[in-house]
């Protein structure tokens, strides 16, 4: 027997036959285990009640307290506790019923004592994954999360006390992050920490919008006031009133737009397109961006005067890649949220499976470990354990490692083939990891949105890019 696990584990046998008792308490004492014995239900359950135990033997059939009854009694005692069912009457209805009130196995007398020890050794070790399951849950829950973001991180202690202090304000708040940090998130904190709790919270995705859809977005327009403006709207500005402002890749706003943007901060009016009267407005702006906006202000492409205006308050979150501690409890999280969509609660991740999410640099970030662990819980094997091999074929579907080379003979180019088969490769990924945006792809990939666009046309990648509001 595994003496590591055996000497520390206890062991409960209900059963009314001494020779039963006997029998598996001698056994199980010589493999390492602490064994208490009683000779019925009654008893077995003033024992648990006394001290708790690791495992329970239980015989089906017998007097008083039967074997379903003890059973139902222990879990309600001890739901974590598992229970194993023995008995040499054994029928389809008794079996489903044993499992109905919680059993962990059922097993018919006469049995080999080795299949019990087996069963035994199995029922310990997923209840300790179960327990070590609850305690992250509780970590996640009482001590690693600040609204629904997630991290026990240094920097992301600071990021939590960074909101808690600038929410009750109204000063303007500049998110800085990756593509897929949660900068959306970090608003929403702010917002819920806030004065503004009760009023709107409004999501602004900047860079989705020509400038003159966007000016119509914020500041509404007139009727007339363009082709096709058939009647008066309220732009964002009017809806949020009082509420705070959410304006994710405030880099690519036009220079038109934030001279608009600027006077709203200054004065806390505006005008709707084609109108002639100023509107008052009391919103919170708070504004995001992956881009160095010093550089876009020094390149002309951003006003310095609203640059530091929106630049109050600064909170930078990291990438995932500086904070892979934070990774066993995101991964937990996601691994309950999609489980519960899925209807597959029990889902366990193995330790190496998660070795294997903190060794990838995340160019994704949690964005991309999210959807990485969505991918798991859907494809997990019916047991419900995920591997490390199953989280390894998101990470690197088709490894370049041991690939063969071209024959040059054939008059073909290798080197120039296998780079743009490793760069076609890179722009899916890019895709994926963006829900099909092409302009935060290109953020992503480091390059301007026109030449994704050109590469995405030259390689034949097709799918359905998704439109932002």
């Amino acid at each position: 027997m595994r003496e590591h696990l055996a000497n520390t584990k206890t062991i409960l046998v209900v059963d009314d036959e001494s020779i039963m008792r006997e029998t598996l308490s001698d056994f199980l004492h010589d493999e390492g285990f602490q064994v208490d014995v009683a000779s019925s239900g009654e008893e077995g359950l003033e024992l648990a009640k006394a001290k708790p135990y690791d495992c329970a033997i239980v015989d089906l059939m017998m007097p008083g307290m039967d074997g379903i009854q003890t059973t139902r009694a222990l879990k309600e005692h001890d739901s974590t506790l598992p229970v194993i069912m023995i008995t040499a009457y054994a029928s389809v209805e008794s079996a489903v019923e044993a499992m109905k009130q919680g059993a962990h196995e059922y097993i018919t007398k006469p049995f080999k004592i080795d299949e019990v020890l087996l069963v035994i050794e199995n029922a310990i070790r997923r209840r300790e994954l179960e327990l070590e399951v609850r305690s992250l849950r509780k970590a996640l829950r009482e001590k690693y999360r600040f609204e629904n973001i997630i991290g026990k991180n240094r920097r992301m202690q600071e990021v939590y006390n960074l909101i808690s202090q600038a929410a009750p304000s109204r000063s303007t708040i500049l998110i800085l992050g990756d593509s897929g940090t949660g900068k959306e998130l970090v608003a929403k904190a702010i917002h819920a920490n806030s004065t503004r709790a009760d009023k709107a919270f409004v999501t602004v995705n900047s860079g989705a919008m020509s400038s003159e859809l966007l000016e119509s977005n914020l500041f509404g327009h007139e009727k007339g006031s363009f082709t096709g403006a058939v009647s008066t709207k309220k732009g964002l500005f009017e809806v949020a009133d009082g509420g705070t402002i959410f304006l994710d890749e405030i880099a690519n706003v036009a220079l038109e737009v934030q001279a608009k943007l600027l006077r709203v901060i200054q004065e806390r009016e505006f005008m709707r397109v084609g109108g002639l009267e100023n509107i008052k407005t009391d919103v919170r702006i708070i504004s995001a961006t992956n881009v160095d906006l010093r550089r876009k202000v020094a390149e002309g492409e951003f006003r310095e005067d609203l640059y530091y205006r929106l630049n109050v308050i600064t909170i930078a979150i990291p990438p995932l890649a500086d904070r892979a501690d934070d990774i066993p409890l995101l991964t937990q999280h996601f691994l309950d949220k999609y489980a519960e969509e899925n209807g597959r609660e029990g889902l366990v991740m193995a330790e190496e499976a998660v070795d294997v999410l903190k060794a990838y640099h995340w160019p994704g970030n949690v964005r991309e470990l999210e959807n990485a662990v969505e991918r798991a819980v859907v494809l997990a094997p019916i047991d419900g354990h995920i591997g490390a091999a199953l989280v390894r074929e998101y990470i690197d579907p088709e490894p370049l490692d041991g690939a063969a080379l071209p024959n040059p003979m054939l008059g073909t180019a290798p080197l120039r083939g296998m780079v743009e088969e490793f760069e076609k490769r890179l722009i899916l990924r890019a895709l994926e990891q963006t829900d099909w945006v092409q302009k935060e792809a290109a953020a992503l990939l480091d390059v301007k949105p026109t030449t994704l666009n050109e590469k995405i046309k030259r390689y034949g990648i097709r799918a359905v890019v998704k439109e932002h509001a």
